[in-house]
């Protein structure tokens, strides 16, 4: 397949655009600024893109976005998190639905976020839409992909949890303090974390883009959600350092902001991936342990 791809230097981007090449696919990268001779230039934010490069693809990866935690949320971060997600989208799936010939499918992402903070509650694609900013960014992205679907497009919605890698993301962030001994669980450390590593969700997003019988939300997150405590005592065993240390509830919320600790750090959400196994997809790490061995060799 021919297939755009938009966020290809991203986390996931990064590790997708290779591995697609891998299975024989050629890859158009969807870039920002300046476009080489083989990649569509775009801008999101004004809504424009090189429509003209996009005749004859058979698929398009839409992963572009702002970071939900790169920043603290003031009013103007938070504006830009939501325009970056449904302008960028509704940009791409209005080009693809103008071209010649539509591509066959679009894949788009999205996030567990959608679901907003459920505690203990397991969650699959059927859950409903919750409260809170990241919830509604997530719907409103989502829907962000109608004229696709309205020209006939099959897309699939990817709900990602926490990617898991050592290149980036938040465990990269997070890698310094544990190797100093300095690991630490957030506040009750009874929030569930939703995860994946990012191999596995670099196979499943091409695992989605190939079986054309797919369509619809999918939750890549990995078969076992587990708590941040958890997740906490396993990433300390797995750097063979102490994790034993707490951040308090209200000192996470002082550095952030209520909304923003409550949404990213202390919020819940236990997505399970049931639509994507019961499509046959399977997870080379599906167990925390094993995988967190496998995840920081991943650079």
């Amino acid at each position: 397949m021919k297939i755009a791809v938009t966020g290809s230097g991203g986390l996931i981007g990064s590790s997708l655009v290779p591995y697609l090449r891998s299975r024989g696919h050629q890859v158009i990268p969807v870039v920002r600024g300046k476009a080489a001779a083989d990649e569509v230039l775009w801008d999101p934010r004004k809504g424009t893109i090189e429509t003209d490069k996009l005749q004859g693809i058979d698929a398009a990866v839409h992963l572009a976005g702002a970071g939900v935690g790169d920043r603290r949320w003031s009013p103007a971060y938070k504006q830009e998190i939501l325009c970056s997600r449904v302008r960028g989208t509704t940009t791409l799936a209005e080009a693809l639905a103008c071209l010649r010939v539509p591509p066959a499918v679009m894949v788009s992402a999205s996030a567990v976020g959608y679901y907003g903070i459920r505690g203990d509650e397991v969650l699959t694609e059927e859950a409903g839409n919750g409260a809170g900013f990241l919830a509604d960014v997530c719907a409103q992205w989502e829907s962000a992909t109608l004229a696709a679907a309205s020209a006939g497009i099959r897309v699939v919605t990817l709900r990602t949890g926490v990617v898991l890698s050592g290149a980036g993301g938040a465990l990269k962030k997070q890698l310094p303090l544990f190797r100093l001994g300095l690991g630490a669980r957030l506040g009750s450390g009874c929030q569930q974390l939703s995860w994946i590593t990012r191999r596995d969700v670099t196979a499943a997003i091409a695992f989605l883009l190939e079986d054309s019988a797919l369509s619809g939300p999918f939750n890549l997150t990995a078969p076992q959600p587990v708590s941040n405590a958890t997740f906490t005592k396993a990433l300390g065993r797995a750097l063979h350092r102490p994790a034993r240390l707490i951040v308090p509830e209200k000192l996470i919320r002082v550095a952030l902001g209520d909304e923003m600790a409550s949404e990213v750090l202390l919020g819940s959400q236990r997505a399970v991936p049931q639509r994507l196994l019961a499509a046959g997809f399977a997870f080379s790490d599906p167990d925390l342990a094993e995988a967190l061995v496998t995840v920081l060799e991943d650079r």
